[in-house]
């Protein structure tokens, strides 16, 4: 895998993984929960696990290419806050849409 398709495949993982906890109802979409809705506290959990999860595998793949590059604090703040945007239409779906009927 090339470094484009291979940087590609991340971002488009980081925006299916950032919207999934508010897509549905399971934990991490495979596990069912015993009550009907989750919690918000539930979900940014989730998310939170999610973004170490595609840091891994983005870690995995950055190995693979060649040299890994060391990170500092100010990569994992802006990674963070760019999960959290990419979340953003998972939380408007799920929270800020007017429900009709």
């Amino acid at each position: 895998m090339d470094v484009s398709l291979s940087s590609w495949f991340v971002i488009l993982l980081a925006i299916a993984a950032a919207n999934l906890p508010f897509i549905n109802e399971r934990l991490f979409a495979a596990v069912p929960l015993g009550r009907p809705t989750k919690s918000l506290w539930l979900r940014l959990l989730e998310l939170f696990v999610l973004y170490f999860v595609v840091g891994g595998i983005a870690y995995l793949l950055e190995s693979r290419i060649g040299n890994v590059f060391t990170q500092r604090w100010e990569f994992y703040a802006i990674t963070g806050c760019l999960f959290l945007v990419l979340a953003f239409p998972g939380f408007v779906f799920r929270y800020l849409r007017k429900r009709h009927g």
